[in-house]
């Protein structure tokens, strides 16, 4: 095990994200989305893991593996679900969150905004329309105003360009880009808008508008934040694979860096941290992606424990300022390759950091299976199983694993500490 690199400040997390954990959240645009004919989405996300209602017994499973972070969401569409009309209950519920997080021991690590917005602001021209950055502003200043001086930090946006990732792998097939067309067209007619749109399922020809539209929103939002507190570290969190290259593919992989990353890893360089988000790595050769021997996972690409190390090496180098890991997880029913992934990527992550790579802490996605967007349940990425049924949560053995790493580098650091 590693006893070198990981400091004592070191934040252990997992991160959640609000429609796809608390079940019901009916006031949104994915929601609104997830109802339409045609959808693109599996199936609806319904009551989801009823995490709204079961909060603090999931706080508690994440305290019980040692922890002392937890990523979660605020939800725009529960606060805000009519253009102004704010509801004070939901502010209540996400207050008592936080202090339920700091009574445990586990800094609060928020989200402004994990892809869903309110079904108002769907309809009413999305991020791209000109007063966007300003409601979004408005969000983020009255949830400061209620609990702004207990959170440890402050995410703006979740993957703003998730878009462009999955664009530029081909991850989605043709007729996906058809049905997404016409989810929206659908949803525009049935809300009685010129437009509708959802900021995880943006049209090809939409994606640098939508790039502008999100940089602004950053922005005003970063401002709100830092204008109620500023000393909490405000950042972004962006979807990041660890591109590497064998010979002849440097080019190819600078130009899907370039074309995927390097805007946000700019945009960074005035933020606190950068929020990295890594599932796998791609390889690249003179000819395109190269497909490399070994174990999948459940996105179809080869096992990499590394991928997050190389992942965190490229956004601290561009952006200079420190990492947050915000997500890292492994997509597969195979809990095994869960269990055995884990560590090897934290010891790889722990290198990097003995290198010198500034890390302020590792978030595992995620803590419960939940609502994968448009896969729905089909997806398993948590640490325990849900019972679709009762909702009762039941740990794999992953969640030990993880929780014996924060137990063994806690241990190093106390022993370090004695000498």
């Amino acid at each position: 095990m590693t006893h070198i690199s990981l400091p004592d400040t070191f934040l252990w997390g997992v991160a959640t994200a609000g429609h796809q954990n608390e079940g019901d959240n009916s006031a949104s645009d994915t929601w609104f989305l997830e109802h339409t004919t045609p959808s693109l989405f599996r199936e609806p996300s319904g009551p989801a893991c009823r995490g709204y209602e079961h909060w603090a017994a999931d706080l508690d499973l994440a305290a019980g593996l040692g922890l002392n972070a937890f990523r979660f969401s605020v939800e725009w569409a529960r606060v805000e679900p009519e253009r102004g009309v704010v509801a004070p209950d939901a502010l209540d519920h996400y207050e008592r969150r936080v202090d339920g997080c700091l009574e445990r021991g586990l800094a609060p690590l928020v989200t402004f905004n994990h892809f869903t917005a309110p079904h108002w602001f769907a309809a009413d021209g999305s991020w791209t329309s000109a007063d966007a950055p300003a409601r979004f502003a408005e969000q983020c200043d009255r949830v400061m105003a209620r609990f702004g001086d207990r959170i440890a930090y402050a995410v703006t946006l979740n993957e703003p360009n998730l878009e462009q990732l999955l664009q530029a792998g081909a991850k989605l097939p043709p007729e996906a880009e058809a049905v997404k067309l016409q989810m929206l067209a659908a949803a525009a007619r049935a809300a009685g808008s010129d437009t509708y749109a959802s900021a995880n399922v943006i049209p090809a020809d939409r994606q640098d508008e939508f790039q502008a539209a999100f940089t602004r929103a950053h922005r005003a939002a970063r401002e709100a934040i830092k204008a109620r507190r500023g000393d909490l570290p405000v950042g972004v969190s962006i979807a990041i694979a660890d591109e590497v290259a064998v010979p002849g593919g440097e080019e190819r992989r600078d130009a899907k860096r370039a074309a995927v990353y390097d805007h946000w890893l700019r945009e960074a360089r005035d933020d606190d941290f950068i929020g990295v988000q890594n599932y796998e790595r791609i390889v690249h050769g003179p000819d395109g992606e190269v497909t490399v021997e070994g174990e999948l996972n459940g996105m179809g690409t080869v096992i990499a424990p590394g991928s997050l190390a190389g992942a965190v090496r490229y956004a601290h180098e561009v952006s200079q300022v420190p990492v947050l890991v915000t997500e890292h997880g492994i997509q597969t029913p195979d809990d095994a390759q869960r269990a055995a992934f884990v560590p090897a990527a934290v010891e790889e992550l722990a290198a990097e950091v003995g290198a010198g790579t500034p890390v302020l802490g590792y978030c595992h996605w995620t803590l419960l299976d939940n609502f994968e967007w448009i896969f729905g349940y089909d997806a398993q990425l948590g640490l325990h199983t849900v019972d679709r049924d009762t909702f009762e949560r039941h740990p794999k053995p992953s969640a030990q694993a993880y929780a014996n790493v924060v137990r063994s580098h806690r241990q190093a650091i106390a022993a370090h500490s004695g000498n």
